[in-house]
């Protein structure tokens, strides 16, 4: 019984990740998603850009062990299957290779199902959205032929099914021209196919696009995150904390800037609707790889505040499963140019992958009576965000409050090394990130990093040799340069760690960095 009630965790699947003819005329020779995702650049400090993939590299599609290691990464981690995207244009088809060897192929043998992604495609990465390169056009013949060339997916052992019927999403459903007379037509033809029969999804994801989908013909409709009606307000008054030391830059203006945090607490208290819907979640959301200006983008995400999101939602498919299977939809599995993906990046490896996991486990958990483990309920990141914007939080002693950080993470992650510049630029890195969502100060976040920095080599630094120690102090003065570090807290360091000789040399190295960043001396 509890086995039955599980969710199922379907993540939506790219696949544009290999080259077409369309592409290369409209884009230039080679252009794949990777094209957008490398000339990725921060907008302004603390900004996450770009997201550089880790375990499966710049993949290429086309290649069937590609396809199959990504299909084991989602499995280890608890993703039953993938939501394909397809493109349909009036009987022609794009970026259709990868699914068609998957189909013919019988590999990798993981469910999936499809989503016809039914947008015109416009040259809006470049800002120009009114240039349309291949445009969505609508007839009932077309539809009938549309669900025809389809009959052979759905005939698949591994398309996915819900409650006995074939999973089918459109989405733009509000886009067809006679939705009841499409839905119609699609279950006259599957049903004739000796298919069964067919569950049809709208998606909500755009403010237009959230309607009951029985009022279209549609059976239910899938949570598509983020939720544009219900997001945290923008990040305005706030913006020159996203600034280096009071500049005049613009970011926040030219695009739309809110808090990942603000964004998963507003998901997890809103209201669900009357109506049968999938929740869905997103480990985040930075689409400004694709556009010049006009991205939204979500700041602070973490795999702790993306977990527990995920296990609140996991928690509404078990509530709702006593009325049919109820998926959970995750956005995305390598949505990359738009900054949700759960493939591995070089930031956070297998983070968000392990609270998938993690969420999953301890959903099962706690519907059989036993305890979720406690780190699922105070991760580390998450609890570091929480203290940044208690009532005494920084203001009190950030050097403390790195400390503590340090502790806890040592606690979370007791397996986690500290005695290599790659593992320790890892950490700060993370808590910077998390840090940029949170209502604090630029100042406070870098006095926050100093400490942090101070604090790591402080406990790592007798173990390693000076080449460890010359690696932090151009770092820490680049974080901090306004900030006076104390001298002498790095000599009393420095001296411990490296013997008096040696420290005298560093810190004639140090000094240098430091009249070069500007920074005051104490």
């Amino acid at each position: 019984m509890t086995e039955d009630r599980t969710a199922r965790l379907i993540a939506f699947y790219l696949p544009q990740f290999h080259p077409i003819p369309e592409n290369d005329a409209w884009w230039g020779k080679g252009f794949t998603e990777w094209t957008n995702v490398a000339k990725a650049r921060p907008l302004f400090p603390g900004h996450y850009q770009p997201h550089l993939p880790a375990d499966l590299g710049y993949y290429d599609l086309r290649v069937p062990e590609v396809r199959q290691a990504q299909a084991d990464l989602a499995k280890e981690h608890g993703i039953y299957g993938f939501c394909y995207y397809h493109y349909w244009f009036h009987g022609k088809r794009l970026l259709e290779r990868p699914f068609d060897e998957v189909l013919a192929s019988g590999q990798p043998d993981f469910p999936f199902c499809l989503c016809w992604a039914n947008e015109n495609w416009t040259r809006r990465w470049d800002g120009m959205e009114q240039e349309i390169l291949a445009e969505q056009t609508y007839s009932l013949d077309d539809d009938r032929q549309h669900i025809r060339t389809l009959l052979t997916a759905f005939a698949d052992r591994r398309y996915i099914r819900l409650d006995g019927r074939l999973l089918f999403l459109v989405y733009r459903a509000t886009s067809l021209p006679k939705p009841l007379e499409t839905t119609a037509v699609w279950r006259e033809e599957v049903s004739r196919a000796g298919l069964g029969e067919v569950c049809l999804c709208t998606v909500s994801s755009l403010p237009g696009l959230h309607v009951d989908p029985s009022t279209l013909g549609f059976d239910a409709a899938v949570d598509f995150q983020p939720d544009l009606r219900h997001c945290p307000p923008r990040i305005h008054a706030e913006r020159r904390y996203l600034n280096h030391n009071g500049s005049k830059s613009d970011s926040c203006d030219v695009n739309d800037v809110r808090s990942y945090s603000a964004l998963t607490s507003s998901m997890i208290e809103r209201s669900e609707p009357a109506y049968r819907m999938f929740p869905g979640v997103t480990p985040g959301w930075d689409n400004s790889p694709r556009r010049r200006s006009g991205a939204t983008v979500y700041l602070g995400s973490t795999p702790d505040e993306y977990g527990t999101w995920l296990r609140s939602a996991i928690g509404v498919a078990q509530r709702r499963s006593a009325h049919g299977d109820s998926p959970v939809f995750i956005n995305a599995w390598n949505e990359w140019a738009e900054g949700n993906h759960l493939e591995p990046d070089q930031i956070w490896g297998r983070a968000y992958l392990e609270a998938t996991r993690n969420a999953l486990n301890a959903a099962s958990s706690t519907e059989a009576g036993a305890e979720p483990a406690l780190h699922e309920s105070s991760g580390i990141c998450q609890w570091l965000v929480r203290a940044a914007e208690a009532p005494s939080g920084f203001r009190v002693d950030a050097q403390e409050l790195a400390t503590l950080y340090l502790q806890r993470l040592r606690e979370a992650e007791p397996q986690t090394s500290l005695a290599s510049p790659h593992e320790v630029d890892r950490v700060l890195t993370q808590a910077r990130y998390a840090l940029t969502g949170a209502h604090v100060k630029p100042s406070t976040r870098r006095a926050f990093a100093g400490w942090l920095l101070a604090e790591l080599y402080f406990k790592v630094g007798r173990k390693t040799d000076g080449a460890l120690v010359r690696w932090a102090l151009p770092r820490l003065l680049v974080m901090q340069p306004r900030w006076a570090l104390n001298l002498g807290i790095w000599s009393i360091f420095l001296s411990a760690a490296l013997g008096e000789s040696r420290a005298t040399q560093l810190r004639t190295f140090f000094r240098r960095h430091q009249r070069r960043a500007g920074a005051r001396q104490v």
